[in-house]
C-alpha cells in the first residue's frame, strides 16, 4: 500500500498550516522531554536519548540513514506530538531483518486530529521489513489494529503473573491507584491481609532440580559464544539479534543506573541460560517493580526449571531492596505453566501488548505460523 493510500486508509488527517510534520532531531530533546513528562511518560537524558540511535548497531550498519522519529510543530515552532523511531536487528531462517520499533508516541491535546499521522509514517517506511511494538496501551491498540498491525500469536500478552514482595508498599500503591486519600494509613491493615493471604496460597518454587543462578554485573564473551548456540539451536525461528554488542547497547544504561539484573546459569560447556529482570515502575502511584524482560537457555528440557530459579533468585533480591513486586508477561505455555506452579497473583491488562506487522507478504505469510515465534520484551522498545 503506497504511503498516501495508508494515510486515507486509517483517515489521518493530513497537516494543516498551523501543525507541520517534520523528521525528529537531536537538537529537539528539550521540548520532546517536556512533552513526555507533561502526559506522565519518564523522559531519558540528552545522553541517553542520544544512545538509542548513536551507538545502536543497527544504525551504524547503515550509516546514520534512519530517521531517528518525528515531531509535529505548530505554528510557533513548538513542539506538539513526537513519535520515536528506532532499528533493531533480527534473523529468521539465518537471515538478518531490519526492524523498527517506537517510542513515547505522545500527542498534545489541539493536535490530537494530528496524531494518527505520526504512526502513518512511521509504518510507511520502505526499507523496514518488520515492525515490532512491544508496549502498545489501550488507547494506542486501536491504531495499530487500523495499520493492519497484528497480535503476536504466542504467549498470553494480555495478563501478567506477578509476586508481591513489599507488602505495604505495594497496597500503598494499590489504594492511591483506587483514589483513596488515606492510602498510606490504610495500607498497614491492608498489607497485613494481603500478607495473611498469601501465605495460604498452595504452590511454592520447586527445588527438585537445584540449580546454582549466579548474578552477572554485564555482558561478558561467554554471551557472544552463547548467541553463536542460541541462533543455531533456534534458527527456524525469528529472533531479536542477542549477541555482546546488541545486549550492551540494548542494556548500557539500565545497567548504568542499577535497574536491571542479570542472572546466569552455566553448564559444563560455559553459559546455557541467562535472565534479565528490568525495573519498570509505575511513577502516578509510587509503585516500584521488576520484570521479566528476557530469557534464554540452550536446553529447552530443564529450561522451567532453570527460569524458577531465576525468579526465586530474582524475588529474593526484590524482597532486600523492598521492590513491591516481580511481573511477568508472554511466557511461552510451557514455562508459564511451571511458573504457575508457584501460585503467582494474575492481573489481567487492558489490552494485547505485542504487535507486529510485516512489510513483505512472503514475511507476513510466513509469521503466520506460531512456531516461527519466541517473543519477549526484549524485541521492542519496552526495556529501551
Amino acid at each position: 500500500m503506497s504511503g498516501d493510500a495508508l494515510v486515507q486508509a486509517a483517515g489521518v488527517t493530513r497537516p494543516s498550516k498551523s501543525v507541520r510534520l517534520r523528521e525528529a532531531r537531536f537538537e529537539d530533546h528539550p521540548q520532546v522531554a517536556a512533552l513526555e513528562t507533561k502526559f506522565e511518560l519518564v523522559p531519558k537524558s540528552y545522553e541517553e536519548w542520544m544512545h538509542l540511535w548513536a551507538d545502536n548497531p543497527a544504525c551504524r550498519e547503515m550509516q546514520g540513514k534512519f530517521p531517528i522519529g518525528w515531531v509535529l510543530e505548530n505554528a510557533d515552532g513548538a513542539i506538539v506530538g513526537y513519535l520515536g523511531n528506532i532499528p533493531v536487528n533480527c534473523e529468521l531462517e539465518a537471515r538478518k531483518l531490519l526492524a523498527a520499533t517506537t517510542r513515547a508516541w505522545v500527542v498534545e491535546e489541539s493536535a490530537r486530529s494530528y496524531a494518527l499521522l505520526l504512526l502513518a509514517t512511521y509504518f510507511k517506511q520502505d526499507n523496514v521489513e518488520l515492525f515490532l511494538n512491544t508496549s502498545v496501551n489501550s488507547e494506542s491498540a486501536r491504531a495499530y489494529g487500523s495499520f493492519q498491525g497484528i497480535p503476536v500469536p504466542v504467549g498470553a500478552w494480555d495478563r501478567s503473573l506477578f509476586w508481591i514482595t513489599n507488602y505495604r508498599g505495594f497496597a500503598e500503591s494499590f489504594l492511591r491507584k483506587k483514589g483513596g486519600s488515606m492510602a498510606r494509613p490504610l495500607s498497614y491493615p491492608l498489607s497485613g491481609a494481603l500478607f495473611l493471604a498469601d501465605q495460604f496460597r498452595a504452590g511454592r518454587f520447586s527445588d527438585e532440580m537445584a540449580f546454582e543462578v549466579q548474578s552477572c554485573a554485564g555482558f561478558d564473551d561467554r554471551f557472544e559464544s552463547f548467541w553463536m548456540a542460541l541462533r543455531k539451536m533456534k534458527h527456524r525461528q525469528l529472533l531479536s539479534i542477542r549477541n555482546r554488542e546488541a545486549l550492551e547497547w540494548h542494556f548500557k544504561y539500565s545497567l548504568l543506573n542499577q535497574s536491571a539484573w542479570i542472572y546466569t546459569w552455566g553448564g559444563s560447556s560455559g553459559l546455557a541460560a541467562y535472565s534479565i529482570f528490568d525495573r519498570q515502575d509505575y511513577h502516578p502511584f509510587g509503585l516500584t517493580r521488576m520484570r521479566l524482560t528476557d530469557f534464554q537457555c540452550l536446553d529447552e528440557e530443564k529450561a522451567p526449571a532453570i527460569l524458577n530459579a531465576m525468579l526465586k533468585t530474582a524475588l529474593a533480591r526484590c524482597r532486600r531492596e523492598s521492590f513491591h513486586m516481580l511481573e511477568l508477561t508472554g511466557l511461552n505455555r510451557r514455562l508459564e505453566s511451571e511458573v504457575e506452579r508457584a501460585s503467582p497473583h494474575h492481573r489481567q491488562l487492558s489490552n494485547w501488548r505485542y504487535f507486529y506487522k510485516a512489510n513483505r507478504r512472503d514475511l507476513g505469510e510466513k509469521l503466520k505460523n506460531a512456531d516461527l515465534w519466541d517473543p519477549s520484551f526484549y524485541d521492542g522498545d519496552s526495556s529501551l
